[in-house]
């Protein structure tokens, strides 16, 4: 289906990591054929290598900057990318446009089985631990989405013995056609409602990794998830449940004492996991050994290390309440430093104000003007605790506070409950800032 893209006008919508990607590959597919790109971004707000694909091939047209869109209706074929709502570019279409995605066209094209992951919050880890033990059992798994291998170029030499372990986030699946194979469903909380118009079209994408689905395929769902759940329902998939009520079985009995990954949520991305690979019939030893492998990923929860008697623990990635307060209920009996706020989303804030005032958070850290000041004073109405409270304009002065005010054998725990764009360029500098002042 690819070779029918010959004589499509295409334009890529949105030029960052996917982008990017879907260029390369594309330019290897039709090294002359004539491709556009449209971003907000001007040519010299781009990094120098991005600069030089623009320069490099004279078959390309750009249309950056201001009014990037204003020729989007000139093509027939458009790969945008997910993170460009549909209020902003829809307007500018023509009939006859085709509009689709990297995913889309992923989808249409892998000759080989998809496993999908999705969830508000624990995506990477759950489809990071499937693909380490499907590739310690010796299967050709790759790790494709927001945190795995680029999509595009890989589809170029994928094969039908290939397993694809796809991260599939609310805006990829908006709009979406087909369903993978092999559906996990983790979570549904309230995010992204600076994109979507309500909660119920948030739903809605999510809802397409199963909606798809033919009585052929597997949806493996947290069945202690109610809106998850009435998603379930609906899907033609044979269902296979998991949640934390459920008693431990041998295999997870002898990998509870080796996960490296703290909290309850963690250990239920574990379970997750374990029933997608428990379909490929892997043997226990295998399955021990990828676990035990597996050191989790950056921004999640992730242990900086301990410094003057202080665990420090970066959750960058922590961008609801939702998450936070999981983060909290982890080290709560422990003397916390919670380093909080960031842009709003749309959340609420209530129970996470709650949740702090209620356990052992002594030290509340807020960064910059964001969300960070409401739940400070929400946290301050519920409680009669004594609550310290500080406002910092950096994550140096953030971090200094926890060095002074955490006591030994206590927890610095960077959870911010927020988006980071507020101080930081994504969630990767925020976290990466913490842990260089940590460590300085």
């Amino acid at each position: 289906m690819l070779k029918n893209l010959k004589d499509k006008k295409i334009l890529i919508l949105g030029f960052g990591k996917e982008g990017i990607d879907s260029y390369l590959a594309l330019r290897k597919l039709f090294p002359n054929k004539v491709l556009a790109i449209a971003d907000r971004k001007k040519a010299g707000e781009f990094d120098k290598k991005t600069q030089k694909i623009f320069t490099k091939n004279k078959s390309l047209k750009l249309h950056l900057g201001e009014n990037y869109l204003e020729k989007v209706g000139d093509y027939n074929f458009i790969i945008k990318t997910p993170g460009i709502p549909e209020k902003v570019y829809k307007k500018f279409i023509k009939r006859g446009g085709v509009i689709t995605s990297q995913t889309e066209i992923f989808f249409d094209n892998f000759p080989g089985l998809i496993i999908g992951v999705t969830g508000t919050k624990g995506k990477g880890t759950t489809s990071g631990l499937i693909y380490q033990i499907l590739k310690t059992a010796g299967l050709k798994a790759y790790w494709l989405g927001n945190v795995g291998s680029p999509v595009f170029q890989y589809l170029l030499k994928a094969r039908p013995d290939h397993i694809a372990v796809y991260e599939l986030s609310s805006h990829q699946l908006q709009n979406f056609k087909k369903s993978p194979q092999i559906a996990v469903f983790l979570n549904l909380f309230t995010d992204h409602l600076d994109y979507y118009r309500n909660f119920a079209e948030y739903q809605k994408a999510k809802a397409n990794i199963a909606s798809h689905q033919t009585n052929n395929d597997f949806l493996i769902y947290n069945s202690s998830d109610k809106l998850v759940s009435q998603i379930a329902k609906k899907s033609r998939a044979k269902k296979i449940i998991f949640n934390l009520k459920k008693p431990l079985t041998p295999l997870e009995r002898s990998l509870k004492r080796s996960y490296r990954l703290k909290g309850g949520f963690n250990f239920l991305n574990l379970r997750a996991a374990l029933a997608v690979v428990k379909l490929f019939y892997i043997r226990n030893k295998t399955v021990i050994k990828a676990v035990k492998g597996f050191k989790g990923l950056p921004h999640r929860l992730e242990f900086v290390g301990k410094y003057k008697g202080i665990d420090f623990y970066n959750n960058s990635m922590a961008t609801i309440p939702q998450a936070t307060i999981l983060d909290i209920k982890t080290f709560n009996g422990r003397p916390i430093s919670l380093i909080v706020g960031g842009s709003d989303k749309g959340s609420d804030y209530k129970a996470l104000s709650e949740e702090i005032s209620k356990t052992s958070v002594k030290n509340l850290i807020v960064l910059g003007q964001g969300t960070g000041q409401k739940i400070a004073s929400m946290a301050k109405h519920f409680g009669p605790k004594n609550l310290n409270r500080f406002k910092v304009k950096s994550m140096r002065e953030a971090v200094k506070i926890c060095y002074e005010k955490t006591p030994k054998n206590g927890v610095c725990l960077l959870s911010p409950a927020s988006a980071s764009f507020n101080m930081f360029k994504n969630y990767q500098d925020r976290g990466n800032q913490f842990k260089k002042w940590v460590k300085k």
